[in-house]
């Protein structure tokens, strides 16, 4: 059984004002057969209502987690969601509806009618058009300093996380009725006879990584600031950057010949999947679109390369596996150009439990040839012979050297930022399976270099409470450290057989309002012992890392 904590953080997204414009829709008209075999042959859009009023909504295995607000305006968001997904696709789609008085469905029209009866109370269904105002501002609040952690604590204020490129939730449907914040005016309802207003193109703000930071910037931001998206707020580098959206040069009057046909999804797991290979056409169960939609999470490319730094100060926590694992996964589903990257100046184990390739070259061998590598005329293939390819999970491994003593392989920060941006010019992800102490400056730099972190932990007292320790405190630290705080994934490892299912939600509870996601991985004996191998786990051990991977990508 997969266990998962989500707190879904981000930035507070505010219109200054807004126009509603509504067009009516084509009359209601009786719901034929083939409207329901052609709403059951497309992917059944799922809308999962949670108790603290959040919606998420999943369209074609991306979802979307709308924030909490008036029950009505919520429902009329997803209505339009759906209906563009509807229009997008030329045929009716399937809702379903899940919330904690069960499941309801309904078939939403390109036009937006809804069968069987309208969201809407008007007698004919509308469709809403939202025109975005301007300017469109994010505002970013500094982090304060923690207060001492209890059970079932809540994060003191809002803080701005590093989200993934996912757009956000920001194209919404507004009642033109609805009235704004105190300090903002409300919208007057517009008549339905007024003259028609040119179309505008929905607003999405991305969300990238992101970059390294330079040394010694200055990253103290005033509690309250407000940040406008390209603002210039010097020497602080911008969390966030909007990359340019060019509007679409078609000209309106003459349609493409370019179609998109929508290709129908079938189970393939399960006796579903099995019932298929026999001449059926059943579609997956919710467990199977709960996975793909992982898949879609991961595989995503992102603007850039981007850092996981692996970390718990206590050894045998699990940095190593999870690390290792992270690496397969993001490799298997998303393709090449995945490092994993032992930065330890002990004996790490990193180099011992994954594929050796024809030579032992180390991270040490490497670093006398990073300037020649970072040259115009190094190529990626040039690497291969100081890093080891995981020739079943795709990924390459740099590892440290393990015969000799610490004293002999310094690493210094400088050693860091070098090896760091070679590893960024070759790959797109980079995981850092980290040593235990937290004082070293290679490990202080790897927290410099990291876009997030991930923090691995057994069911053992010592190993979970030095992981909580350790998110203190970086939330402690500066606003920087405190952000990745917020936003760390915590993967609890089942390492002992015998820990019960108290003893692994006793963690899981008390990591929840410490970290972003909680991801527990079921136990294996193939993680405890021998070489680390993708294929060589459980189906649940398997599923179990994807959702770790997932929930990675998410803060991305």
């Amino acid at each position: 059984m997969i266990m998962q904590v989500r707190r879904v953080i981000t930035p507070t997204v505010r219109f200054d004002q807004g126009v509603v414009r509504r067009t009516a829709s084509p009359a209601v008209r009786e719901m034929e057969p083939d409207d329901v075999t052609r709403a059951t042959e497309v992917d059944p859009v799922l809308v999962v209502k949670r108790a603290d009023g959040r919606a998420e909504v999943t369209i074609d295995g991306v979802m979307k987690v709308l924030e909490a607000s008036e029950s009505a305006e919520t429902q009329q968001t997803i209505t339009a969601m759906v209906t563009e997904r509807a229009a997008a696709l030329g045929c009716p789609v399937k809702m379903i509806t899940r919330s904690d008085d069960g499941d309801t469905a309904v078939v939403v029209f390109p036009s937006g009618a809804v069968w069987p009866g309208s969201v809407d109370e008007a007698a004919s269904p509308e469709t809403t058009t939202v025109i975005p105002p301007t300017p469109l501002k994010t505002i970013i609040r500094a982090q304060p300093r923690r207060p001492a952690r209890s059970r079932g604590s809540e994060a003191a204020a809002p803080i701005a996380v590093m989200a993934d490129e996912r757009p956000l939730a920001v194209t919404s449907t507004v009642s033109s009725t609805a009235t704004g914040p105190a300090d903002e005016p409300s919208v007057p309802a517009r008549a339905a006879t007024s003259p028609a207003v040119p179309a505008q193109p929905e607003v999405t703000v991305r969300v990238p990584g992101r970059s390294a930071p330079a040394t010694g910037a200055d990253f103290t931001t005033p509690a309250g600031t407000e940040v406008s998206i390209g603002d210039d707020v010097s020497p602080t580098p911008p969390l966030y950057t909007a990359p340019i959206v060019h509007e679409d040069a078609t000209p309106a009057a003459r349609p493409s010949f370019v179609r998109h046909h929508h290709t129908e999804t079938i189970a393939a797991e399960g006796w579903r999947g099995a019932l298929n290979g026999l001449g059926m056409r059943l579609a997956p169960s919710e467990d199977e679109l709960s996975s793909r939609a992982d898949m879609q999470t991961v595989s995503q490319h992102w603007m850039g390369p981007r850092t996981i730094a692996v970390v718990n100060a206590k050894g045998g926590s699990g940095k190593t596996p999870t690390t290792a694992m992270l690496a397969a996964t993001f490799a298997r589903y998303g393709g090449a150009g995945v490092l994993a990257w032992e930065n330890n100046q002990t004996r790490g184990t990193l180099g011992w439990r994954t594929e050796q390739a024809d030579h032992q070259a180390t991270s040490m061998d490497l670093l006398p040839r990073v300037e020649q590598m970072l040259s115009s005329e190094a190529r990626v293939a040039d690497l291969a012979q100081y890093v080891h390819h995981q020739r079943t999970d795709r990924y390459d491994v740099l590892c440290s050297q393990p015969l000799v003593l610490a004293s002999e392989q310094r690493v210094t920060s400088r050693d860091v930022d070098a090896v760091h941006d070679l590893a960024s010019r070759f790959y797109r992800m980079i995981f850092i399976d980290s040593g235990n102490d937290e004082s070293d400056p290679a490990w202080l730099r790897m927290i410099d270099h990291a876009n997030q972190i991930v923090v691995p932990t057994t069911t053992r007292d010592d190993h979970a409470e030095a992981g909580a320790l350790l998110l203190e405190a970086l939330a402690a630290r500066d606003e920087r450290s405190a952000l990745l705080a917020a936003n760390a994934v915590v993967v609890v490892s089942r390492a002992d057989p015998k820990a019960s299912a108290a003893d692994v939600q006793r963690v899981v509870d008390g990591f929840s309002a410490l970290a972003r996601e909680v991801v527990v991985v079921p136990f294996d004996a193939t993680l405890v012992d021998g070489q680390l191998q993708y294929d060589a786990q459980q189906p649940a051990t398997r599923r179990a890392w994807l959702s770790a991977s997932a929930a990675v990508a998410r803060g991305l």
